[in-house]
Order: C-alpha cells, then sequence, then structure tokens
C-alpha cells in the first residue's frame, strides 16, 4: 500500500516536471511534491534554466502556502537525484537539509558524475530517510535528452521524416505540402518545442525557405529550437526567412566561407557564421562538405543538448552514415505518390548490401490521426563510435 501511494505522489511530481519542457535544456526535467500527514503541502518543478530547481521550488510554494512549520518531520518526492554541487544554482541537498525533511522519495538517480550518488549520500548521512526509486521506468524517460547528454556530452539526435507508404517525401514536382495529418504536424512542433536545436541543409531553405518554428496551438508559451544550417558555400539567401528572423530566433550557419564581407552580411541580421576549418571535411571527389561529426560535438560543448534532423534525403543518409544519429521518428501517411522521380527520405549513395542496413531497434508504433509514428534507436555495428 505504501509503495502504490509513493507512486502515486511521484507521478504528481512527474507531470509537474513536465511543465517545464522545452525550458530547461540543458538541464534535466525535475518535478518536487512536499507531503506531510498525507497531504500535498507544497509544489514545484524547475521552470527555466537558471531558476530554481523543483526542490527549492517546492519549498517556497510551502511556505508562500503558509505551511512552513509543517516542513519538519515531512517527505518530498522528487524525480531525479537532488543535486549536491554549486551550478546556476546553490545545492537542494542543503534546502531539504535545512527544511528539516524526514524522508526523501527519488525516481531514479543523477548520473552527472557531480552527483551521481553523493545526493543521496549526503542527504543519508544527515540523518534523512531516503527511498527509491520510484516510479523509475516513468522518471528515465521523462530526462532521456538530460542522462544521454550529461553522459556522452553530445546532444540526444534525432532524424524525424514524414513520407507516404511508399516512402516519398515529396511528388516528382516537388510538392511536399502537406504530405502528413494537420494532428501529426502538431506532433512534429512540439517536439521542436522540446529540442535545442533543429538541422536541416541548405537545400531545404533554397527549395522550401522553412521557418523551422514551433507552432504547437495547445502551448501557451514556446521554445523555438536554435536553427542549424549546413551550407558549406554560404547559398542561403539573405532574403531567407531564417536571416531575416535570426534575431527572434537563433540562427546558426556551418560553412566553409571566411571571407569577411560575405559572412558580415549575414551577422548584421543576427546570424552566427561557424567556419571553423576542423567542422570542414574534404570529399573523395574533391568537394567540401560539413563534418557532421564534429558539428555534433561543437553543439555539446556550447550546451545544446538534443537536435531534429528535418533535412532531406541527402543530409539524412549523411546523418545516417556518419553515425550521430541517436533515433529515429518516421510518420507515414496513408498516401502513394509513386514517381521514379520523386524523393524518397534516404538518398545519397546508400548501403551497397543488405547486411550494411542502418538497424532500428526497440521499434515502437503510434497512430496520431490517421497517420503512423514509428519511433525507434538506432543500432550500429560499432556502438563505441
Amino acid at each position: 500500500m505504501k509503495e502504490n501511494i509513493d507512486e502515486m505522489y511521484m507521478k504528481e511530481a512527474i507531470e509537474l516536471a513536465k511543465k517545464g519542457i522545452g525550458f530547461t535544456n540543458p538541464n534535466p526535467l525535475v518535478g518536487a511534491v512536499i507531503v506531510k500527514n498525507g497531504q500535498i503541502i507544497g509544489r514545484g518543478y524547475h521552470k527555466k534554466y537558471g531558476q530554481l530547481h523543483a526542490e527549492r521550488e517546492a519549498i517556497k510554494n510551502c511556505i508562500e502556502e503558509g505551511n512552513a512549520e509543517l516542513m519538519k518531520g515531512a517527505c518530498i518526492y522528487v524525480t531525479l537525484e537532488p543535486c549536491c554541487h554549486i551550478g546556476k544554482q546553490p545545492p537542494c541537498t542543503e534546502a531539504i537539509i535545512e527544511a528539516g525533511f524526514e524522508r526523501v522519495v527519488i525516481g531514479s538517480m543523477d548520473p552527472n558524475p557531480l552527483v551521481a550518488g553523493r545526493g543521496v549520500e549526503i542527504l543519508k548521512n544527515a540523518g534523512i530517510k531516503v527511498e527509491g526509486p520510484v516510479a523509475n521506468k516513468e522518471c528515465l524517460a521523462l530526462n532521456k535528452i538530460f542522462f544521454h547528454y550529461i553522459t556522452k556530452k553530445k546532444p540526444l539526435v534525432t532524424l524525424k521524416v514524414a513520407q507516404t507508404l511508399d516512402g516519398k517525401i515529396a511528388t516528382f514536382s516537388g510538392e511536399s505540402k502537406w504530405i502528413t495529418s494537420e494532428k501529426a504536424r502538431e506532433r512534429v512542433h512540439l517536439d521542436r518545442h522540446k529540442n535545442k536545436a533543429i538541422l536541416v541543409g541548405v537545400a531545404t531553405v533554397l527549395k522550401d525557405n522553412p521557418m523551422l518554428n514551433c507552432r504547437n496551438k495547445t502551448l501557451k508559451e514556446v521554445s523555438n529550437p536554435i536553427r542549424i544550417i549546413c551550407d558549406t558555400n554560404l547559398n542561403t539567401p539573405i532574403e531567407a526567412n531564417v536571416v531575416q528572423t535570426a534575431k527572434e530566433q537563433e540562427t546558426w550557419i556551418f560553412t566553409s566561407i571566411k571571407e569577411e564581407k560575405i559572412c558580415d552580411r549575414y551577422k548584421k541580421f543576427g546570424v552566427k557564421i561557424i567556419n571553423d576549418s576542423s567542422v570542414i571535411k574534404v570529399e573523395k571527389n574533391g568537394h567540401k562538405a560539413i563534418n557532421l561529426k564534429v558539428l555534433v560535438d561543437y553543439l555539446g560543448a556550447n550546451g545544446i543538448d538534443s537536435l531534429i534532423v528535418e533535412g532531406g534525403g541527402t543530409i539524412n543518409f549523411s546523418a545516417l552514415k556518419e553515425k550521430i544519429v541517436d533515433q529515429i521518428q518516421v510518420y507515414i501517411a496513408p498516401k502513394i505518390f509513386g514517381g521514379i522521380e520523386a524523393k524518397t527520405a534516404v538518398e545519397g549513395q546508400g548501403v551497397e548490401f543488405p547486411k550494411d542496413a542502418f538497424i532500428v531497434d526497440n521499434l515502437e508504433l503510434e497512430r496520431i490521426g490517421e497517420d503512423i509514428l514509428l519511433e525507434g534507436n538506432l543500432k550500429y555495428s560499432d556502438e563505441n563510435e
């Protein structure tokens, strides 16, 4: 019975944590609930990066509700092991000890090397009873992005595709609006809200002139992803939406072009030009291209914890070939376009033999309106690369 009660309060904390989706990156999503004598006396969640952590928000809420004295001997449920180091905020372990909690129930351990069990140890040494993990599966799923980023120091990369039943992402004339239903597109925009950045190639910019922003009607406030453009020769038009709105929505262009006069044309609109030589590689044919592996490392080093690749077939194949893709989302509409010239989701050279195929593991299926969403993890032959 006690376990069921603990799960009930932890699930309340999980729902609170979800309110921070899109705003806490690269910090984790965390929710906290304070309980005394079977009653919730305080709630909190990590609202935005740099602001109070969930535990301190819950304590603050408890005080504001006039329940400060009730905290002594109470229990706090928190979805992630409390931090014990100084970052943008002081350690939550200190706040928990000072509040006089008798019991702490955690949903998942924190793999951050600065925490990794030390938070629990500090609390136990202070005489506080620490239990859990409780509702561990749900708490782990909540912070898939954070756990990946904090352990690998690279963003979690999702390759997103919208296609017909016959694998087409456009008709033979190049038209692609719209393949999937409005419900599916709403889901895509929700994922843009969740992820810190979105990547396309210059071909997509030239063809579609996209905004690459978040337009989800269900959200009261949206977090637009940083737009990442792979443009080796800097062919992005100055008139393009991604350039003209760069002061409102952060835009980075990776390129080989170093001429200051050319680059300054973009910079005056707020575009960040990244033309470090390490990001450029020379192909066998002598052509230059963006090194996606180096690009991903660069993003990770600059606090980008998650990236959606929404490009065309060429950049999709490059991303798979360079093994930067961690998971894939394929939206399939019940339509058939046909056409030998119609674009497909993954182009490039492709693999030579079936044994060389890119394998998708742990595949899950979900119906979204009239469409189907397939999600899975990429499994490479050498998982250490």
